[in-house]
């Protein structure tokens, strides 16, 4: 079957849409790439899950994508003696390297790479960023901070650092086994979490060996500070506005969003906007007009895929909100502006023969109407710097 929309959809599985039947539903509602969230998916289900995908790709008769995300570094506290600890604004809250239960004035943190790392004046957002703490001294055994913003810890909350550039790669062990796994399976995407420099990206490359693309997922300022760099080395970007919003200001992820999307655009990498796009459609059977609004914009501002995380994993509307995202897409691009607005963004060329060639051909198709370009390449970059242009055909 074939799609005349050009943006594609990404739908995460999970326990609503993991059976066999649930993804060629998904897939008929307008899926193109299934994301397999490794974070919370054993090796064997991963396996079970890749064969279910290819039974329907063979089904159906159309290709399917397979993206593998890789969970990254998981940075989180320990485990208080009463679970749950209230705190007071402006008080003194300590984390160090005693693997003795918290209470309200201190907890450990086992993570060593922090407890050197972090300076005076940088901030520790606790539970996605419901608790704010700014270091006051750091010892590298103990950060002692002041409480600036919540009143509450607990067990095994996630601990996220905005200023602080820590020592490790965005491989843990458990990332590089899963890897070795996924590769084994044939899927074609992989997607690095917590990058923060190039040099993330150039391990999974050298473990990968070209047996799938490699996507790098950008959720911390540092890596929006080493963008160029990061796609360099990159096949595509994601911007996962979840924990980039959690690191940065809220009001900046949209204006960040964009600048990815425009740095993206002009490497000719492919770019994934996600998070939260249908949230509301995770228990509703109809998203809220601003989420139509916000796939439609970064449709407008042409991205090459949105994507669903829970709306498709594990809410209760799972091919609705499929179904809804291809018919925000759908509707954008038959917009009478949408053409408009894609063209005022184009880049120019480079100096290269592929990127001459791909600008003649778009140029050569709209003039004559034709109904498409075909690309004949061995690596994928000639299909890739073709896409770029966003020919009107």
């Amino acid at each position: 079957m074939r799609r005349i929309r050009k943006v594609k959809i990404l739908a995460t599985i999970g326990p609503a849409s993991s059976s066999e039947d649930m993804l060629k539903k998904l897939f008929e509602a307008g899926a193109d790439v299934f994301r397999i969230n490794m974070s919370h998916t054993d090796h064997e289900l991963m396996h079970t899950l890749v064969g279910r995908i290819r039974a329907v790709e063979k089904a159906v008769g159309r290709p399917i994508g397979i993206l593998a995300d890789l969970q990254g570094p998981k940075l989180r506290v320990g485990k208080f003696a009463s679970g749950k600890e209230a705190l007071t604004l402006g008080q003194t809250f300590t984390l160090d390297d005693s693997p003795e239960p918290g209470n309200s004035a201190r907890v450990y943190l086992p993570h060593p790479e922090i407890l050197r790392s972090v300076e005076a004046g940088h901030r520790l957002l606790i539970d996605d960023g419901k608790l704010e703490l700014k270091a006051v001294k750091s010892d590298g055994n103990a950060i002692v901070c002041t409480v600036v913003a919540g009143t509450s810890i607990s067990d095994k909350k996630g601990v996220s650092l905005p200023d602080t550039d820590l020592p490790v790669g965005a491989l843990t062990e458990k990332d590089r086994r899963d890897l070795d796994a996924v590769l084994a399976t044939g899927v074609d995407w992989v997607a690095l979490s917590f990058v923060q420099r190039p040099e993330d990206l150039a391990e999974a490359r050298k473990i990968a060996r070209g047996r799938a693309l490699i996507m790098a997922k950008i959720e911390k300022p540092q890596a929006v500070a080493r963008l160029a760099e990061i796609i360099e080395l990159s096949d595509a970007l994601m911007v996962a506005r979840g924990d980039l919003g959690v690191e940065m200001p809220l009001e900046a992820v949209p204006g960040i969003q964009k600048q990815i999307t425009r740095a993206a655009r002009r490497a000719g990498k492919p770019v994934v906007i996600a998070t939260q796009m249908l949230e509301s459609m995770i228990t509703a059977p109809v998203p809220t007009r601003a989420e139509v609004s916000d796939v439609s914009i970064a449709v407008f501002e042409g991205a090459d895929a949105v994507m669903l995380s829970a709306e498709s994993a594990a809410g209760a509307y799972p091919v609705e909100a499929v179904a809804m995202m291809n018919r925000i897409a759908s509707k954008v691009e038959t917009d009478p502006t949408y053409a408009g607005i894609i063209n005022a963004q184009r880049s120019e060329p480079e100096a290269t023969g592929a990127d001459a060639i791909s600008l003649a051909a778009r140029e050569i198709a709209e003039t004559l109407k034709l109904s498409a370009i075909i690309s004949y390449t061995a690596s994928g970059t000639t299909g890739l710097r073709a896409a770029r242009e966003r020919p009107q055909v």
